[in-house]
């Protein structure tokens, strides 16, 4: 685990975003299209975590982004060069556009300030969307990474904000994948390697006090 003082001075709410991934009704609801993700999700407390941490920023000043997947209900625009994409056509819960499946789900609160940012193709939540001149024009330098799922489109989202020059945090009890074991092992051998790893309560800590005071 990174000091305090490092954390912290990474944490600057002036200069960092919080990112949530897929973290919709479609993905970790009850009504869920990956019931088994939504379970795990849920289960381990990473979603309430998720919860904290948006709570956390809205009272700190720190900008948070959502990321959403979802299709077109003609599925214009969607790839099929993966085995995922072609199973999601499959699914009985469809994260269309406009649809209850693609909002945010609970308990994450959200705020008139946060900003949803939707994509119809690809696995990852930066590369191909907004979000990279987003978090530019936010003066972001530290991207706080949440959400699901780790087998997927955490890692992707982690690896494009190191690429992109973003120092990444990620708060190891506020992701989820499946099966349940794969998450420390991703975070581990993976994450550890280029993004700083931390708890949810340590990065709310940072943004309980001022940058420099602990």
């Amino acid at each position: 685990m990174p000091s305090d003082a490092r954390l912290a001075g990474q944490l600057d709410p002036a200069s960092t975003v919080l990112l949530t991934v897929e973290c919709q009704r479609g993905v970790v609801g009850p009504d869920s299209a990956l019931p088994e993700l939504a379970e795990e999700a849920r289960g381990s407390g990473a979603l309430a975590n998720v919860a904290r941490l948006v709570a956390a920023a809205h009272h700190a000043g720190v900008q948070v982004l959502h990321a959403v997947a979802e299709r077109r209900p003609d599925g214009r625009g969607a790839g099929r060069n993966a085995r995922l994409f072609r199973a999601a056509e499959r699914l009985p819960v469809r994260q269309t556009t406009g649809s209850p499946a693609v909002r945010i789900a609970d308990p994450i609160p959200v705020s008139a300030d946060d900003l949803v940012v939707r994509r119809l193709h690809g696995l990852s939540p930066i590369a191909g969307t907004e979000v990279d001149a987003l978090l530019r024009n936010f003066g972001c330098r530290t991207l706080v990474v949440t959400g699901v799922s780790a087998n997927v489109a955490i890692p992707n989202a982690v690896f494009d904000a190191v690429n992109l020059g973003y120092t990444a945090v990620v708060p190891a009890d506020a992701i989820a994948g499946v099966p349940a074991d794969y998450t420390p092992a991703l975070v581990r051998h993976t994450l550890a390697l280029v993004a700083t790893v931390t708890r949810t309560d340590d990065v709310l800590a940072c943004w309980r006090e001022p940058p420099g005071t602990r």
